[in-house]
């Protein structure tokens, strides 16, 4: 394990370790790899998982920008994954990929300074449906042997695909009233028929009495389709009676919003740690 710096602004730089590429299955690829940021010292830290963003085709781990620094300055472990990408996988099988980096960080944080019952799952975008799907259908993470108990909480961040089958019908009737070609590659192409579309969107697995997390969901205050389905998750989330919190950035937009997470100074930056304090410094719900 090396000791590094990254190269941030001053007051969020710390000392932290770090460990590049680790395999979390076999026969180890680079679509399957996670890194390890931790605090330089103690154990028993609480612990992100971060799943980037790309469409589900593209993005990498190496895209946290001021992530590692903020979170382990905040005592917390920082895990970023890589997932393989469509076509040459389903969506289902990405689904799975991120639940099989959980269940590698549930059986080995604990050696890296990492608390293994103080998981937080958070994603961007693509990233975003991905973390807001594990953690409504526990399916994914129990074939893990991942304890529902053990997500205290999770943030998701300006996705458009909690509700795949809506997300979708909306942008083909735009696409139509503008008379536009449909897409090469879109959502309906990704996420597959309308059966699969429901299966892969979190909302449907939305229900009282399952342990559940609570959720943070960050977005985009003009972007209509992002803030169209924070408030369908959000909806969903309440009326199950599950902790969730909006947070409409203002003056972003979706990149913006992603790479300013972890400024000091940012608003979204600071409703996440607040949330962070909130539930991962509870008593477990075991």
């Amino acid at each position: 394990m090396i000791s590094v710096r990254l190269l941030l602004p001053l007051a969020l730089l710390a000392p932290l370790s770090a460990q590049r590429n680790i395999p979390y299955a076999q026969p180890a690829n680079e679509r399957q790899l996670l890194d390890v940021f931790a605090p330089a010292q103690g154990a028993g830290h609480p612990v992100t998982v971060w799943i980037h963003g790309g469409g589900w085709m593209r993005g990498s781990k190496e895209e946290v920008g001021h992530k590692p620094a903020a979170f382990t300055e905040k005592g917390m472990v920082f895990v970023p994954i890589n997932y393989r990408f469509v076509p040459h996988v389903s969506m289902a099988d990405i689904v799975r990929d991120a639940a099989r980096a959980v269940g590698w960080v549930h059986a080995n944080i604990a050696k890296h300074g990492g608390d293994p019952t103080r998981i937080l799952l958070m994603g961007h975008s693509a990233g975003a449906q991905l973390a807001a799907l594990l953690c409504t259908d526990t399916r994914y993470l129990e074939a893990e042997r991942v304890p529902r108990h053990v997500i205290r909480g999770c943030v998701a961040v300006d996705g458009d695909t909690y509700d795949a089958p809506l997300q979708i019908a909306t942008a083909t009737a735009r696409r139509l009233s503008l008379k536009q070609p449909p897409p090469r590659m879109g959502h309906a192409e990704k996420f597959g028929d309308f059966s699969s579309q429901r299966e892969l969107s979190a909302v449907n697995h939305v229900a009282p009495h399952r342990g559940i997390a609570p959720f943070l969901i960050l977005h985009v205050a003009d972007h209509t389709d992002t803030s169209a389905q924070a408030y369908r998750l959000w909806a969903a989330l309440d009326a199950a009676g599950i902790p969730a919190t909006r947070f409409a950035a203002e003056n972003s937009d979706h990149i913006k919003l992603d790479a300013d997470l972890g400024l000091p100074n940012d608003l979204a930056t600071q409703a996440l740690f607040a949330f962070t304090t909130e539930v991962l410094n509870k008593p477990s719900s075991r």
